[in-house]
């Protein structure tokens, strides 16, 4: 007989856990003990449930690194116990904690798939539901004896996303999410649409590792015209800084003023690495087309390529909690671990 497989869920906050009181009309935590009770539909899936939560769930806005540590404990704790992990998630930092767990999770062979909602699963209109089940049931997708999904995926309104390469892109809308530089992994309508060709494979006997120190002491600037010598040198001058990621124009343009590469030159004499993300919502980093950014790449402004900002930020902070030496920073920033980057 075949072995259904078996899900946990695990719920960090956001709305997709919250309910609305039938008698006083507010808004209140969803009791993830009686899921199967309140979403009936759940039964018809082909595979067994169970569910966990923070003890304190949180909004996402309050998300930080301590928490992704948290939800990478519960995923190893339970790792041999169970086929696959459903995350629910608030969706305003989500990319953000799904591009980290990603990173955390070294030798991941089983799905670990983010979740959430714009309305309530309360709400009449909620899109919460939808995106549970079909979470819950791509978790669940076995082809050859093997989990079809063994990456950290990003469910939302239809689409399975590589979870390092989202960004939220709607505040409003139920599409809120998009990969522009990578294509859906699957696509739900009547049936389940795989592209199997863009799936991460494990490597094969490989134990899960878990990564859990995040040096959270960087700093994140979006260069404007008109950014000046005096907010620059005070940004430069934080205390403890570790690293830095410059959102920067079209394919990583930087100003060639005087001025800011001189305290940019700083920065890098004193080994602190400098990532080079771009602005826009699609393409890549290409730090030899112009002679303007031929001088950053040759005093070692590291090229993002095409990471997204998130996929950016979390990745410096868990690189920089490895204490990887200097001279071997760029490089291995520069490598794809987790399939972020080309």
């Amino acid at each position: 007989m075949k072995k259904k497989p078996n899900i946990l869920l695990i719920y960090t906050g956001g709305t997709i856990g919250m309910i609305k009181n039938s008698e006083t009309g507010a808004l209140e935590n969803f009791n993830f003990n009686d899921l199967l009770e309140c979403i009936p539909e759940l039964n018809l899936l082909d595979c067994n449930i169970s569910s966990k939560s923070f003890s304190n769930p949180i909004d996402s806005s309050n998300m930080k690194p301590s928490n992704w540590i948290e939800i990478g404990t519960i995923i190893e704790d339970n790792y041999k116990n169970y086929d696959g992990f459903v995350i629910l998630h608030g969706s305003d930092t989500m990319s953000y904690t799904a591009s980290a767990l990603s990173f955390m999770l070294e030798n991941l062979s089983k799905p670990v798939i983010f979740t959430g909602s714009q309305l309530p699963i309360g709400d009449l209109r909620t899109d919460a539901k939808e995106n549970l089940i079909t979470s819950i049931q791509i978790a669940s997708l076995v082809e050859n004896n093997q989990p079809v999904v063994q990456e950290v995926g990003l469910y939302f309104e239809y689409k399975l996303y590589r979870a390092n390469r989202t960004t939220k892109i709607n505040a409003e809308h139920f599409e809120a999410f998009d990969s522009p530089n990578y294509p859906p992994l699957i696509i739900s309508g009547v049936n389940l649409s795989i592209n199997h060709q863009s799936l991460l494979t494990a490597k094969k006997n490989k134990k899960l590792v878990v990564h859990k120190i995040f040096e959270p002491n960087i700093l994140l600037v979006k260069l404007f015209p008109g950014i000046n010598k005096e907010t620059i040198n005070h940004l430069f001058s934080t205390p403890n800084l570790k690293g830095m990621i410059f959102e920067t124009y079209g394919s990583g343009n930087i100003t060639n003023e005087k001025w800011f590469l001189k305290a940019l030159k700083i920065i890098i004499d004193k080994k602190i690495p400098v990532v080079n993300v771009t602005q826009c919502a699609g393409g890549s980093v290409d730090m030899n087309i112009y002679s303007t950014n031929v001088i950053y790449r040759n005093i070692g402004i590291i090229s993002g390529k095409d990471i997204s900002t998130e996929a950016a930020v979390t990745k410096l902070m868990l690189m920089l909690g490895q204490n990887i030496p200097a001279n071997n920073f760029k490089t291995k920033f520069e490598t794809s671990l987790r399939g972020e980057m080309k």
